[in-house]
């Protein structure tokens, strides 16, 4: 993951500066789009050498990755036996002391719809 930002940062600062160097050496045509032909192609195996670190990353991280499912799983299932509609709480309010309370709504405010549609 370390090679990635260091990939990405070389590519960030390097391109801006490419085709202004590019054009303050040459002003012929063909050799500008030869030069960006070359920044192309290196961009492109920049984003290929990425790919095989981030496939690489995801192969060390997939067995940790399903013995936390194992584990999460059986949990979040006894959690949804235990609330049975998240509507009928309000959102967790945070204490000065720290303490987290989650009120039950009434059931008069279980009757009320919001108005309009809810942006997520």
């Amino acid at each position: 993951m370390k090679h990635f930002a260091a990939y990405s940062l070389v590519a960030l600062l390097s391109l801006p500066l490419a085709p202004v160097a590019m054009a303050q050496e040459s002003s012929d045509p063909t050799e500008m789009s030869e030069g960006l032909d070359l920044l192309g192609e290196g961009l492109k195996l920049l984003m290929e050498g990425l790919g095989d670190e981030v496939e690489g990353l995801a192969q060390e991280m997939e067995p940790a990755l399903r013995d936390l499912a194992g584990q999460v799983g059986p949990a979040m299932q006894e959690l949804l036996e235990l609330v049975d509609d998240f509507n009928a709480y309000h959102l967790p309010e945070i204490m000065p002391n720290g303490d987290i309370i989650i009120r039950r709504k009434t059931p008069q405010e279980m009757e009320i719809e919001p108005e309009g549609e809810i942006e997520i």
